[in-house]
């Protein structure tokens, strides 16, 4: 059986001591493993997702190593929830210095055999959700004059593939999308980023066939995640790209 990694004690030398950051997607895989890397750096974080069970687990987990942490249901593709989830983070722990946009869903197969439905549970999810949840922190974040937001993207907002044309469209979007809300804010003292992985080894991957030790881990997209929100206040970086040293 698999433990969960332990956390150093908190101090004050923890670069994001006293920061607040906001993972949407946070019950499992990428978006849990941000939330164990910003708390190892000394953030208190909200996490929220549709999976109640898999979320109060994720939750009890960090809060088991010492973690402040807020877990909220919630679907990031209504309004209402996410105005929800952005109120109770706030009551319980104060304004977001960080928003990861990490929600997403994969629908894959030939877009011409796809439904409606599946085009709106697609994009609905993967873009439209990113701009409800920035939309909702972007304000406090604006009267404070910082703050960092990184939409999780992937290689397929760049690549096309067989099979990929939902996935795919939702992922242009938000590469489209960040790059407007990095020239929007970056006047507000508010930087945006994009991380665009390949294929990581999660339930999520459609690439069944692909040797997963040879896949990017959730923990490399964190790392990258990491490294975005501890770089000097002066600059930020726009995109990086992620790839496995082996291809799977």
């Amino acid at each position: 059986m698999s433990h969960p990694p332990s956390f150093p004690p908190s101090s004050a030398g923890e670069p994001l001591s006293g920061q607040v950051a906001r993972i949407t997607g946070g019950s499992r895989g990428i978006g849990l493993a941000i939330a164990r890397r910003l708390a190892r750096l000394g953030a208190a974080v909200a996490i929220c997702g549709r999976d109640g069970k898999a979320l109060e687990t994720a939750a009890s987990t960090l809060r088991g190593a010492g973690v402040r942490v807020v877990a909220a249901v919630a679907d990031v593709s209504r309004a209402a929830d996410v105005a929800a989830f952005v109120s109770q983070a706030e009551s319980a722990l104060g304004p977001a210095d960080i928003l990861v946009n990490n929600a997403g869903v994969g629908l894959f197969g030939p877009s011409h055999q796809r439904s409606e439905e599946e085009w709106d549970t697609v994009l609905d999810t993967n873009l439209k959700g990113v701009f409800l949840v920035s939309r909702a922190v972007v304000p406090s974040m604006i009267r404070r004059h910082t703050g960092h937001i990184i939409n999780i993207s992937s290689l397929a907002g760049k690549n096309t593939f067989a099979g990929g044309g939902i996935y795919c469209a939702s992922k242009w979007g938000v590469q489209g999308l960040s790059g407007c809300m990095a020239e929007d804010l970056r006047q507000h003292g508010i930087r945006v980023s994009l991380v665009c992985p390949g294929s990581v080894a999660t339930e999520f991957s459609p690439h069944s066939a692909k040797d997963t030790s040879k896949m990017l881990q959730p923990e490399d997209v964190a790392h990258a995640v990491a490294m975005l929100v501890t770089q000097a206040p002066q600059s930020f970086i726009s995109e990086v790209q992620l790839r496995p040293t082996q291809k799977p």
